[in-house]
């Protein structure tokens, strides 16, 4: 087997599979014809080795695009790191909507830029036709899982009973609440969950407001068949605040209480959660169809490999699950940074691609304003990984959109109104992005990492690993292993496995992280606590 890619026509860089020793003579086409390249020093798997004579200034390209500039004059056979490569990246910047679909081969564009949007034309213009075939309409009849339809015309994926306190003063009874009364589950009620967080009070503005819209929207997510919101009671975020944010609520599914108002909050709850115990008990799994569907799309610890098999991997899913009427969300705006045009350009509209230059530039602002650096990025697992500049990281982080228009953005603590893929403002954290991915309504989580971790959310949350070497080492870790890809796979076969894989989830197939007990979240801080 080859143990090296070279992944688009226009690049002058190949990525190595395993180790490239050396003094090894490589074959690798450039230019319509196979050319020999003598490898000047070892490539560790997943970095980079340079197939031509790049000058200092200039461009390397991965993916098609430019990935950043040379530091120094670099050889044909050369490794390509940080140690001779730094990110091309500015600062706030002015963005032109150029729709894909309107991009034509005679655009005075350069030939990388102008091939890679004439490809996203293309997927654009399959992916908007496939959505609109009467085929298509007919699959998303006859695709289901076994969900549990709620009243509100949601679905979930799971049964459970979560105990949401509003202020980190309770978090330790909400805990125990939660440990004693998973001996009083009956029926299909699966399990019974505590979310502890350290916020709902000392907060200002903001802040105050994100920890109770994400709350909030805990409390409506279709995986809880009922919900204890746990207060204390002189919280800024108390109960009586809090329902504003709530909205409309059936009583049986959800219940309150304030524990400096009972003698023993944790006899009172145990009563109140029996009664949930009760009324969710009774929900039953049903053919659901797969339009239903939410999913969240993750990376993290990410490596050399992630833009080449894990994360491409989930948007060919995600390609698959909209053209069936689902949705999924992107998120983690920082590593957007580099490719946010190629998301841009595939907005369905004028305004949408507003709302994406928002997005964009408001988190730059973010960091600024905190006098951080906008690229302090990516990190060190990432660069022993093998990515250089946050470019690097970014092309390989937005593949998991797929090719398909977007048809939303939203803002941090929002829920997902519009099938198809959106766009979430959220940070790169793993447990704030994933817990702003549940909130946002995602039933599941798309996970693609590199070298692994064993963190959850407050909803399933799949571990996809990018190479098999990771998914061998930790088992108890990775739900699925895209590193087959590099292998055996074929992309169209292993589409095929995570979709099958993904509904199995979400008929209640558990993932690692539930079989192991874990369940997290975080809630996104920006400002002054008091």
């Amino acid at each position: 087997m080859q143990n090296f890619l070279k992944i688009n026509e226009n690049d002058n860089v190949v990525v190595a599979l395993d180790t490239i020793p050396a003094g090894q003579t490589i074959q690798v086409g450039a230019g319509g014809q196979d050319c020999a390249i003598k490898v000047l020093e070892e490539i560790p798997p997943g970095h980079k080795m340079a197939l031509c004579h790049i000058p200092e200034g200039g461009e390397v390209v991965k993916y098609g695009y430019r990935i950043g500039y040379a530091k120094e004059e670099i050889q044909a056979g050369s490794w390509i790191h940080t140690h001779n490569l730094k990110t091309a990246l500015g600062d706030l910047l002015e963005y032109t909507y150029e729709p894909v679909e309107e991009v034509k081969s005679g655009d005075k564009l350069p030939d990388i830029e102008r091939n890679a949007r004439q490809r996203q034309a293309w997927s654009y213009k399959n992916a908007a036709a496939g959505n609109g075939s009467g085929q298509e309409k007919a699959a998303v009849e006859d695709v289901t899982f076994p969900g549990y339809l709620r009243p509100d015309g949601k679905a979930g994926v799971r049964n459970e009973i979560w105990i949401i306190p509003t202020v980190g003063c309770v978090n330790n009874v909400a805990t125990e609440i939660a440990k004693r009364a998973n001996a009083f589950v009956k029926g299909s009620v699966e399990e019974v969950i505590a979310f502890p967080h350290p916020y709902g009070c000392s907060q200002m503005g903001d802040d105050q407001e994100y920890t109770r819209q994400i709350l909030a929207d805990l409390v409506n997510h279709p995986n809880a068949g009922g919900v204890l919101v746990l207060g204390l009671g002189c919280e800024n975020s108390n109960i009586e605040v809090l329902m504003s944010y709530i909205g409309e609520y059936d009583e049986n599914r959800v219940k309150f209480l304030v524990s400096q108002d009972c003698q023993d909050e944790i006899a009172c709850s145990l009563e109140l959660v029996k009664e949930l115990i009760e009324y969710a008990g009774k929900c039953t799994r049903e053919p659901v169809s797969v339009s239903k569907l939410v999913i969240g799309m993750k990376c993290g610890g990410s490596d050399g490999l992630s833009g080449i098999t894990a994360n491409p991997l989930v948007g060919r899913f995600s390609d698959l699950l909209i053209s069936r009427g689902g949705t999924t969300i992107l998120t983690e705006v920082p590593e957007m940074f580099g490719a946010e045009t190629i998301l841009m350009n595939r907005c369905a509209s004028k305004e949408l691609f507003c709302q994406t230059v928002d997005l964009i530039n408001d988190f730059k602002k973010y960091f600024k304003s905190h006098n951080q650096t906008i690229y302090e990025n990516p990190s060190p697992g990432n660069k022993k990984g093998g990515i250089s500049t946050l470019e690097d990281k970014s092309l390989g982080c937005t593949q998991k959109s797929g090719s398909a228009p977007v048809r939303g953005v939203l803002q941090y603590g929002e829920r997902v109104k519009t099938p198809g893929l959106n766009l979430l403002s959220a940070p790169g954290n793993d447990l704030v992005a994933a817990t702003a991915l549940a909130a946002a309504g995602a039933q599941i989580i798309l996970f693609t990492t590199g070298r692994g971790t064993p963190f959850a959310s407050p909803v399933p949350t799949v571990k996809i690993s990018t190479n098999s070497a990771l998914a061998a080492r930790k088992a108890g870790w990775i739900d699925f292993n895209a590193g087959v890809l590099v292998e055996e796979g074929t992309m169209e076969e292993e589409t095929k496995h995570l979709y099958d894989y993904v509904l199995e989830v979400a008929g209640g197939r558990k993932v690692c992280s539930e079989e192991a007990g874990f369940h997290d979240m975080a809630i996104f801080k920006q400002g002054v606590t008091l």
